[in-house]
């Protein structure tokens, strides 16, 4: 989530018939007007759009690039308002205070539409539309869809997958030479990464090189085996199954090997003694401007032998329609062009981890990056990605389950086993969560007495 100290811009773009493809990265941001306030006003032919995630949007030329200047072409009648998160005073309570709901929103589903979208009731189901403009939503990835619709028991769908900052393995070439240890390949699993890494975890003199390393939260949040830290039917963390056991226990086993205690994956490049790390897609490009003679590559994440070429669950960025918005239906033809494969191989270009995953799109993926060049993209788009838990039961609090902490520091600093650890956070958690449903109480008793 953005919190951009930089002056908050309100472009409002002029849009002409769609003629070709989008601009380069350039290409000079639409004209427009700042506005350091929002305004009441919305005319019939405007578009309030408030991107909130990807963070990326804070740049207006940004957000021009990846979506502006395509709508100023596909839609000639209308302008768009774009708004992004600028803390503070864009936040959503801010602008539901000044009266200004978007028509559409930009931001991340995990952890982000219940707490602000659904807890200020700015959901709207968008079904009776996908039916109305007949969208296929077979052609975008399923398990992105099927974050959609478990955020509610009757599968009402709140919104549209628009990118998914998926996770890929990177090794460093140089260390796999220098230890004679054979590249990894697309379609391996945890158990023949973790010999590698026995392999390349090396004490030379004062350089300490690392077999594997990873973000422990990142891992555990996404987890490629559907786990929920949260219980489906009680307002409750749930952290104490077999699979959750699983899970730690096949993360820790590479913390263990000797001399390979993790480093954060942001030193991959700029440190250069790791020989793999599981990063995010976007630092093929980070760790190319970091370390330019940086000789490394991607291949796809690790999976479990139980569920064999699966990448992590979605960490996808979506779409919604504001129940407020008096244009929902303009607003659902945006998201459907968005969603076309026209804009989604142009998105592609730009290295953007689209929800179509068409041939045309996986071929069209970093071509406009010189970043990606060489580099095997078919990584990003091997397997099949891990689906999201089922829909938790109506009425249940959300809590971020802080994940992160099972490792650090319980696992890391205090050595705890795996099943102690589990059980720490999921009683640390379970009684926030019981503190917090007590002051949505109190909250609640408060204003019906007013």
């Amino acid at each position: 989530m953005s919190t951009s100290g930089s002056k908050f811009l309100t472009i409002a773009v002029s849009l002409t018939l769609l003629a070709g493809c989008e601009q380069g990265l350039g290409a000079n941001p639409a004209a427009g007007g700042v506005d350091n306030k929002p305004s009441n006003a919305s005319p019939e032919n405007e578009l309030f759009i408030y991107t909130v995630n990807p963070p990326f949007y804070a740049k207006e030329e940004n957000f021009d690039k990846q979506i502006g200047q395509f709508l100023k072409k596909k839609f000639p009648d209308i302008t768009i308002k774009h708004v992004h998160w600028d803390n503070p005073g864009r936040q959503y309570k801010d602008l539901i205070a000044a009266g200004t709901v978007p028509d559409l929103v930009f931001d991340n589903t995990r952890m982000n539409v219940q707490r602000w979208i659904i807890d200020n009731d700015l959901q709207y189901d968008i079904r009776d539309l996908i039916k109305k403009y007949n969208f296929d939503t077979t052609k975008l990835n399923p398990a992105l869809m099927a974050q959609m619709s478990n955020l509610r028991k009757d599968g009402s769908i709140y919104g549209l997958p628009f990118n998914n900052n998926d996770f890929v393995l990177f090794y460093n070439k140089d260390i796999f030479d220098k230890f004679g240890v054979d590249y990894p390949k697309n379609g391996m699993t945890y158990d023949e990464i973790y010999e590698m890494a026995k392999k390349l975890t090396r004490v030379e003199g004062e350089i300490t090189y690392k077999g594997f390393s990873q973000n422990p939260g990142h891992y555990m949040n996404y987890n490629q085996l559907s786990q929920s830290p949260l219980s489906l039917t009680e307002d409750k963390a749930s952290l104490s199954s077999p699979e959750w056991k699983k899970i730690v226990d096949n993360l820790r086993r590479f913390y263990d090997i000797p001399a390979n205690q993790f480093d954060t994956v942001e030193t991959f490049a700029t440190k250069g003694n790791i020989a793999m790390a599981v990063a995010t897609v976007d630092h093929l490009v980070t760790y190319h401007e970091q370390n330019k003679s940086l000789n490394f590559d991607i291949v796809s994440v690790p999976s479990f032998s139980e569920a064999p070429d699966t990448r992590y669950q979605p960490n996808v960025y979506s779409m919604y329609i504001t129940k407020q918005s008096k244009k929902k239906d303009l607003a659902f033809q945006v998201m459907a062009a968005l969603l076309s494969e026209e804009h989604q191989i142009e998105l592609a270009k730009e290295g953007v981890i689209v929800p179509m995953e068409s041939k045309a799109v996986q071929e069209a993926f970093g071509k406009n990056l010189p970043q990606m060049r060489g580099k095997n993209t078919s990584a990003i788009f091997h397997g099949k990605t891990a689906m999201p838990p089922a829909a938790r039961a109506d009425g249940l609090l959300w809590y971020d389950v802080p994940m992160q902490n099972v490792f650090a520091p319980l696992i890391f600093k205090e050595s705890k086993d795996s099943v102690t650890a589990l059980r720490m956070i999921e009683e640390q958690s379970t009684k926030a969560i019981e503190t917090n449903k007590a002051a949505k109480a109190d909250l609640d008793k408060a204003a019906a007495k007013k």
